[in-house]
This record gives C-alpha cells, sequence and structure tokens, in this order.
C-alpha cells in the first residue's frame, strides 16, 4: 500500500502520469489518492476508466438488468454477492458503450474490447448457439443487442436472430399501423368525396356509417346500396417525408422506432418517403423503406455526428419544399461548428421546409441531448420533441392540414 501513497505524492506534479497509474491500478487506487478526476489529468482519462470498469468491474450475467442489451443495471449478478454502489459505469448501456470506445480508441482495440465485452457480459452464448438464442423471448432490448453485435453473430446464429428482429419490428408495426394511418390519411384525404371508385380511396368509415339504415336483422347483414370513396389527391406531388436517422449508440432506440413508422409512412398513398441514416457519412437507404430489418441491419454504431451534412442531403431531395416534412431524430451533439448547422437549417426552413427534430421516439425514453443546441434550433422555427410515436404522427397531421 505503501506504493500508492508514495505514487500519488510523486504524481501530484504529474496530473497525466496519476491519470493513467489509475487506469492500470483499477478503482481501489481511488482509496489512495489516485484518480482520474485530477485537475489537470490527461484529457479523456475520466471517460477512458468509465468503459473499462464497464468491461472488468462490473458483474453482470446474460442481460445485466434485464434489459437484454447487456445495458446499465444493478452489480449483483445474482449469486449472493453484496450489492456495490455503481457510478457512471452503473449508467451505460451496451449500445452507448459502444459508441463511446469507437470514439476513444482506434479500430482494432475497439474490436477487441467488443470481443472482451460479450465474452464477459455472458452474450456470447446468445450470438453464437442458437438453441440458447432461442430460449430468448424476443423483445426490443434484445433486438437491440443483436443489432450492437451483429458482426459478431455467428454464421449458424444469424437467421435466428434475423428472424427475432422481424418479430419484434413486425409486432411494433402492427401495434402503430392503424394509429398512424388514421392520423395521416384523414389529414391528407379531403372531406368531399369522389364518384371515382377507387378501391385506395374507399372511405369505409363513411359507407357503414351511410348503410345502417340497411341493417337486415331477419339474414343479420349490412345491406350496402352506396359506396363511398374519398376524392383523389391534389393534382400536385404527394407529401414528402425525409427521415434522417442519427447512427449515434445512444439513438440506437429511437432509431428502431424511427425505422418502423418510416415503412408505415411509405405504404400511405399521398406520401413519399425518403430514409436516410447517417453519422459523419450520409446512407441513403429509401430503396429499403419498407424492409424495416435490412435497414436495421445497416446501421453502424459509433463515430462522429454531422447534422449539418445530413440536412444538406436532405435539401438536395426536396423538390417540393411546401410540402416537405424533414423528420431529424438525433441528440443534437453536433461534430461540426454549430453555426454551420444553424445556418444550413435556416436555409432549409426559408425555403419552406417543416423540420420536426426528435430527441428521442419511443415510450420510455429519457433523452440526454443538447439542450441548448435544441432551443437554437427551435427559434428557427424546427418543432423540437420527445414523443411517442402517435404523437409524432399527430404532429405531421397538423403540419400537413396546415
Amino acid at each position: 500500500m505503501g506504493f500508492f501513497v508514495s505514487g500519488a505524492a510523486t504524481a501530484t506534479r504529474k496530473p497525466a502520469l496519476l491519470a493513467r497509474w489509475r487506469l492500470v491500478l483499477g478503482r481501489q487506487a481511488e482509496a489512495h489518492g489516485i484518480s482520474c478526476g485530477t485537475p489537470g489529468a490527461e484529457s479523456g482519462a475520466a471517460a477512458t476508466e468509465e468503459l473499462i470498469d464497464f468491461l472488468f468491474e462490473t458483474r453482470r450475467g446474460v442481460g445485466g438488468d434485464g434489459d437484454g442489451s447487456g445495458g446499465a443495471g444493478g452489480p449483483d449478478d445474482g449469486d449472493g454477492g453484496e450489492r456495490t454502489g455503481g457510478l457512471e459505469a452503473s449508467r451505460l448501456t451496451v449500445p452507448e458503450w459502444v459508441d463511446k470506445v469507437h470514439q476513444l480508441f482506434p479500430r482494432s482495440v475497439k474490436e477487441v474490447m467488443e470481443r472482451e465485452l460479450v465474452r464477459r457480459r455472458g452474450i456470447a452464448e446468445l450470438l453464437d448457439r442458437p438453441d440458447v438464442l432461442e430460449r430468448i423471448e424476443p423483445n426490443r432490448e434484445l433486438v437491440k443487442t443483436l443489432i450492437t453485435h451483429k458482426d459478431l453473430i455467428s454464421p449458424n446464429t444469424r437467421g435466428l436472430a434475423r428472424k427475432i428482429i422481424a418479430q419484434v419490428i413486425e409486432e411494433l408495426k402492427r401495434k402503430l399501423v392503424m394509429r398512424v394511418e388514421q392520423a395521416l390519411t384523414g389529414a391528407i384525404r379531403r372531406d368531399k368525396h369522389s364518384p371515382r371508385q377507387v378501391f385506395r380511396n374507399l372511405d369505409l368509415r363513411t359507407t357503414l356509417r351511410r348503410n345502417l339504415k340497411n341493417w337486415d336483422e331477419e339474414r343479420e347483414r349490412l345491406l350496402v346500396d352506396k359506396i363511398y370513396f374519398h376524392a383523389a389527391e391534389r393534382r400536385r406531388r404527394p407529401w414528402h417525408v425525409i427521415v434522417l436517422v442519427d447512427q449515434s449508440g445512444s439513438m440506437l432506440d429511437s432509431a428502431i422506432f424511427s425505422t418502423v413508422m418510416a415503412s408505415i409512412f411509405a405504404g400511405l398513398p399521398g406520401l413519399r418517403t425518403s430514409l436516410v441514416l447517417f453519422d459523419t457519412d450520409v446512407v441513403d437507404l429509401s430503396d429499403k423503406v419498407s424492409q424495416p430489418v435490412d435497414v436495421l441491419l445497416s446501421v453502424q454504431l459509433g463515430g462522429g455526428t454531422d447534422i449539418t451534412r445530413a440536412l444538406g442531403y436532405a435539401a438536395t431531395l426536396v423538390t417540393e419544399p411546401g410540402r416537405s416534412i424533414v423528420v431529424l431524430i438525433s441528440d443534437f451533439y453536433e461534430g461540426r461548428r454549430e453555426s454551420e448547422l444553424l445556418t444550413q437549417t435556416q436555409t432549409i426552413v426559408d425555403a419552406g421546409v417543416r423540420i420536426v427534430g426528435l430527441a428521442a421516439l419511443g415510450y420510455d425514453a429519457r433523452p440526454e441531448f443538447n439542450r441548448k443546441l435544441a432551443k437554437k434550433l427551435r427559434k428557427l422555427g424546427v418543432d423540437v420533441l420527445v414523443c411517442t410515436p402517435e404523437h409524432l404522427a399527430d404532429c405531421m397531421a397538423r403540419i400537413i392540414k396546415g
């Protein structure tokens, strides 16, 4: 123990050296004055310690806190050991951990740390053994784990992993599709009706309501003597919805909901949907917008964030600004200079395009986002929301109605 004390005394004049020793010696060194948080310590040391502690000092089994992602949870591994008080590491989730590792370490180190994470956190069996994966109840958190570690899934498990992702996504879509369709179709369609009998324009509700007088009690049938159809869409281009999805690890949950919502938008008459993933690069997956599983398996977690570039690309897709909506899903932590993002945003808004910024999309999101920048974007006319998918549909319906 004397080494710690003398080491700390010597290193007080060299904060960077002290921080490095703290990383080598582990959390127990804190009791002897060796800390990553010493003023002037090497930049990034505290963040590095958080990531390393998440790997080596926190005991969890498969699913950790039961979220299926190996995310933040209690350190008690269920073997009766004493629960310890967690700090930063207890707040991390696996997607966030991957994101931060990508930012702090070169690719070769990142790959080693990810494999160690899988081995130590009990995820390895899920990725390598279909018989184990089959016993896990499909849920959104399991989907997040599979997406996060998709490159480590063994070939004999890949088909099952895809099936699980598809099952969860289909269930989400089934729950959302009716509510979203009602909100948006009602906004796009006209109240008046048309003599043109086009099946996709069938107004089933009006048809049923106005023919109720023809109910035949004896035969227990509704006799329909007139069918009502919505009027044709305006003789203009359809509304164009451009969904921009930040690939940051912390946005993975929102990315899942965003992908499902985009697939629903793509199936609605009167809407044209583009889907774009971005970090510092921009990937247009509009050709896969109706295939949410393929989109999610294309997600590359980690890396920087260039919202300015994503918005710039969205601007090139706009053909009729007054009938275009950009849905930006991001935590608003911009990698570029803030002024560039604000300038790009102002240009798009001034052209007549509506922008909806989502710091989180889901049912239980507790977003951590750049509130100062979000406030500045609001002043430019951006609708910044933290909302459920249904609320997003209502917001878009209000925009379409004008």
